[in-house]
């Protein structure tokens, strides 16, 4: 029997590769990229006769009718399929064997890869699978900064694979609740659910219990899911953040069916000596049944075990034993074993493959025969990626490509299924709808409404405010070509930053190791890094100084860019000036001057005489004399060489110096995008709104030399860029001046005569 069911294993395999080739050939055309580099947009607009896109929604046409041919092929080798029975696969547990039923039954396209056979039984045979549209639901704890990023990995594996709506459930505390609800908020994808518990709530439910696990508290909260979760919610699959899937996560939900009798946990052997207390002299493990079971991954049926009084059986369980025990080493896996010991009859193990865990005290290779048979990679090692398997550069790989994977390409659509469309989307929709594709600046109204993915405090984050009152952050946006600024700038001002990053996932990574490998922004907890992910053509710049600004805890924010230095001590300084110019009850925004250096190499000035010296000798000059002089000469730099107390300046047109505010500011417009009045327009409405400008005597910054951007380059070199530049600029003072009456018909007029 076995042999005939190995023999179909090969056949299905190869007939998967047949179904599996075509399918990879459709997602490559339906999203639309060719052997020219261009994309092709599937959107309805595109259909429009006239439209510049009517040539690709002709080739998107063709496309369709190509893949329909790819369905109809997939569907006679499906009846071919049907004729074949399922398969059966023998797994190794230590000295033991168990014969599992494995893999998929069959159904529609769709299904292939989300069904699994049901039932322990040994001989093949089709099984039951996971209905299409069936929801699936995943429990998650989540703490903190670090866990936040992992559950990011996670959550990409299961999106990649899955053909199913899925219900995240995330117990989290605040700091992983705020990234998270962002994230995903942001993310967008369809079919895909979020809600949050508060861990915080459950602290009491657990912290009885002593724990010398690393993940403290929150490693116990998988013990009171049946009290948190909705009562209504039956079944739930539990992960632990380290996992990574290279599976169809229907294919473990559809385990459940499996579950006999009073088994209502369904877990994988643990795979290392720990519960068999033999790693080392005298130690001594919780009770556990064998080897015991491991906790990363769990099916758990809820509404049975809340009829068994679940709640009831560990915390008793849990108090018998911590009187010998005295505290928990592997926080909740050691309560799941000790109630499994003395009640065996509730779990249904499962196969080895679902729970790979790669730790050095592991035997995880001899549960497997080969790597194509892994379902779920658990990473629960401190050494994560280092750990000693003979397979680990193909884990490596695979953990890599989700980590380092495009999120924007899971915001892919269930074809077949209803999608609840949230009032976020609908209105995003709406807006698209009413821009007009004929219009030549039509991406630059495009890219206004675009929602970026949205990762906040991509890193660790501690601080707290000044009980004064008086506290500044700097804020500032950059992009990857700018990192190298990051230790400077934390050099010259050692008070609270928010930055916005631009930056594609394989970035994001590149910035993780340069930050956890620079001893300057290690030893800077008050900087918050907010990951903004690339999408579309145009640098989204004030965007990004709106969600850096959005993430300001001080009363005051030092609006700079990431090319300036600030001088040394300005953030001590700055916090004076607020209170000797009263900035808590009045509107002001303080200027601080701007000067450039063409020098790569420069001795920062110690003090305003140094400045003043090398602007005499040509080593420094004010901010673009030379080709913008505009920008910045209402600050009055004659005025500032021999001024000792703040002096006020009037708006003029065209400026645009960089100020500290209050942090109920207006937001920066987000119609300027690139290069081109981003911050003009930011200082004309605060003019609008009667701010007061004052410029600082004993304060300056210093901009760096470097390369020209991407953005400064497509403004210089195309026509079409500068005309919807211009048009942008005149539609943004028509907006002033509705939303701001007469006062406001100054901007026109100044603009006329500039």
């Amino acid at each position: 029997m076995l042999g005939f069911c190995r023999g179909r294993r090969k056949f299905l395999a190869a007939s998967f590769t047949l179904l599996f080739v075509p399918a990879v050939t459709w997602i490559y055309l339906f999203t639309g990229h060719f052997d020219d580099g261009k994309s092709v947009s599937l959107s309805p607009l595109d259909t429009q006769p006239h439209s510049p896109r009517y040539a690709a929604s002709s080739q998107r046409e063709s496309l369709e009718v190509r893949v329909r041919e790819v369905e109809e092929e997939n569907r006679v080798l499906r009846k071919q399929l049907n004729l074949v029975q399922g398969r059966s696969s023998v797994h190794r547990y230590g000295n033991r064997s168990k014969t599992y039923s494995n893999e998929e039954g069959t159904g529609d396209s769709e299904n292939l890869r989300a069904g699994i056979v049901a039932g322990n039984s040994s001989e093949c045979g089709q099984q039951p699978v996971v209905e299409k549209c069936e929801t699936i639901h995943v429990a998650i704890v989540c703490a903190g900064y670090n866990a936040s990023r992992d559950v990011v990995t996670l959550v990409k594996s299961v999106l990649f694979h899955r053909r199913n709506p899925l219900h995240f459930h995330l117990i989290a505390d605040s700091i992983a609740k705020q990234i998270l609800a962002t994230l995903f908020e942001t993310w967008m994808v369809p079919a895909v659910r979020v809600d949050f518990y508060d861990a915080d709530e459950l602290k009491s439910e657990v912290s009885w219990i002593p724990n010398k696990h690393y993940s403290g508290i929150y490693g116990l909260m998988k013990l009171v899911l049946t009290k948190t979760l909705p009562a209504s919610l039956e079944r739930v699959i539990v992960l632990d953040t380290d996992i990574t899937f290279a599976t169809d996560i229907a294919e473990l939900w559809a385990v459940f069916h499996k579950f006999k009798g009073q088994q209502v946990l369904g877990l994988v052997e643990n795979q290392s000596d720990w519960y068999l207390g033999n790693l080392w002299k005298n130690h001594r493990p919780w009770p556990a049944l064998g080897r015991g079971y491991n906790t990363g991954v769990i099916l758990l049926l809820l509404d049975k075990l809340r009829k068994m009084k679940w709640e009831q059986m560990w915390r008793l369980t849990a108090e018998r034993e911590l009187m010998s025990m005295l505290s928990t080493s592997l926080a909740d896996q050691d309560i799941f074993n000790a109630v499994i010991k003395q009640n065996p009859f509730l779990v249904h193990q499962l196969p080895c493959f679902w729970n790979v865990q790669l730790s050095d005290h592991t035997r995880s290779e001899q549960c497997y025969r080969d790597v194509s048979d892994l379902k779920v990679i658990h990473w629960n090692s401190p050494k994560k990626l280092r750990v000693k398997n003979k397979h680990v550069e193909f884990f490596r790989n695979l953990y890599l490509t989700f980590l380092e994977y495009d999120g924007n390409l899971l915001r892919r659509e269930l074809f077949g299924c209803p999608s609840e469309t949230d009032i976020n989307s609908e209105n995003l929709q709406k807006q698209l709808s009413e821009l007009d594709e004929d219009d030549l600046c039509y991406e630059f109204r495009r890219e206004r409404f675009t929602v970026h993915r949205t990762h906040l405090y991509f890193l660790h984050y501690e601080y707290e405010p000044a009980a004064d009152d008086t506290d500044v952050t700097l804020v500032a946006q950059l992009s990857m070509d700018r990192l190298q600024m990051l230790e400077a700038i934390c050099k010259h001002w050692e008070g609270p930053i928010s930055l916005a990053l631009y930056l594609s996932d394989a970035e994001a990574q590149q910035f993780l190791r340069y930050a956890q490998g620079s001893e300057v922004l290690l030893n800077r907890r008050n900087v918050g890094y907010h990951i903004v992910y690339k999408e579309g053509q145009f640098y989204p710049v004030n965007l990004l100084r709106n969600v850096a600004m959005k993430h300001v805890s001080t009363p005051y924010m030092f609006l700079s860019d990431i090319d300036f230095l600030p001088m040394y001590g300005l953030y001590e300084s700055l916090r004076k000036s607020v209170v000797q110019l009263d900035m808590s009850n009045t509107k002001k925004a303080l200027i601080i001057p701007a000067f450039e250096t063409l020098r790569y190499r420069l001795s920062f000035p110690k003090s305003k005489a140094e400045l003043l010296s090398m602007l005499d000798m040509g080593t420094l000059f004010t901010f673009r004399y030379h080709v913008w002089t505009k920008g910045h000469a209402p600050t009055n730099f004659a005025k500032w060489r021999t001024a000792t107390t703040p002096y006020r300046v009037e708006w003029e047109a065209d400026f645009e110096p960089y100020v500290v505010v209050r942090r109920n500011c207006p937001e920066y417009d987000r119609r300027f995008v690139g290069f081109g009045w981003n911050k003009v327009a930011h200082i004309m409405e605060l003019d609008a709104q009667e701010y007061e400008f004052t410029v600082l005597p004993n304060a300056y910054m210093i901009h760096m030399p470097h390369a020209p951007s991407f953005d400064i380059t497509k403004f210089r070199s195309n026509k079409q860029y500068r005309i919807c530049l211009k048009t942008l600029k005149e539609e943004f003072q028509q907006d002033m001046s509705r939303r701001y009456g007469f006062t406001a018909l100054k901007y026109l007029t100044a603009e006329n005569n500039s």
